[in-house]
């Protein structure tokens, strides 16, 4: 089964994956770097904290949680996390985008054992994971806990209509096996989301729905890893977890600027994005 590591390694393990990502995108020449690293460390509390139910010798392990990831453009950060399990090879990596690949642009679940869903419309993943959780809560014996699904959704695309339709579903059905991540880094491929389409009061919106509702730091681990647990523990309602994060996390250059959102970098950019990492690396090393 999965092996829970410390917040020191986690934290380890998140600029390992960051790391990934800049080489991956680098490499193909193409992809989006800025989402992937703003939502890597709420995928790396989720395979390496202990609160997400998987196995890493079987990626089809039907006792399995589900994890949805409705941002499918930020395929580099699911891959990054799979490399760090030890379901993508080292020399895998460098396969990004390219014809053949297991590591398509965005996740395929018909090419690369752990994606459960074929993502990347966006507005569709949180739909997906709503009807997961419905069944997983009608499949489970009497007295047990159901498998849980949790999705990473983008702010961007909680501007389509179908997530609304998917946040009322849920309460609805008092699908409290299901928790959404909103990555809050108030930017997409146009510009800053607060002037492109507003979200508003997110959380009141999410908690009038019928949410349970919980807003914290979507880069610092132990918080994301509290809130998780609360989630799990919350019986209630589906949970909503809103992460304050920054899209571009960790790569100075690129940190709070859309442009990177679907954008590589170029050679001598890569050494400086490796470099900002390569720091941050040796900074979270003293801290042991």
């Amino acid at each position: 089964m999965s092996t829970t590591r410390t917040t020191h390694e986690v934290r380890l393990i998140a600029n390992s994956m960051r790391h990934d990502i800049i080489t991956m995108v680098s490499k193909a020449k193409s992809g989006h770097p800025g989402g992937s690293l703003s939502c890597t460390d709420i995928l790396a509390t989720l395979f390496f904290t202990g609160v997400m139910n998987y196995d890493e010798d079987d990626p089809a392990s039907p006792e399995r949680d589900f994890l949805i990831l409705s941002k499918g453009h930020a395929a580099p950060a699911l891959y990054a996390a799979f490399h760090q399990v030890g379901w993508v090879r080292d020399d895998e990596l460098g396969t990004l985008r390219q014809l053949g690949t297991r590591l398509q642009g965005h996740p395929d679940r018909n090419a690369l054992p752990g994606v459960e869903v074929c993502s990347g419309s966006l507005g569709q993943g949180l739909s997906i994971a709503a009807g997961a959780a419905l069944g997983f809560k009608a499949d489970a014996p009497e007295g047990s806990r159901p498998r849980h699904v949790f999705c990473v959704c983008g702010d961007g695309e909680l501007q389509e209509g179908s997530n609304w339709e998917a946040l009322m579903f849920a309460p609805n059905h008092g699908l409290s096996n299901l928790t959404m991540f909103l990555d809050l880094n108030n930017l997409q491929i146009d510009g800053d989301v607060r002037k492109v389409n507003s979200l508003g009061d997110v959380d009141a919106k999410l908690a009038a729905f019928g949410w349970h509702v919980i807003h914290t730091d979507g880069h610092d681990i132990e918080r994301l890893h509290a809130a998780v647990e609360d989630a799990l523990a919350f019986s209630a309602a589906p949970t909503a977890i809103v992460c304050d994060t920054i899209k571009g996390k960790g790569v100075s250059f690129m940190e709070n600027e859309a442009g990177w959102h679907g954008k590589a970098p170029n050679e001598e950019e890569t050494a400086l994005a490796l470099a900002d990492l390569d720091a941050e690396r040796a900074q979270i090393e003293k801290e042991a």
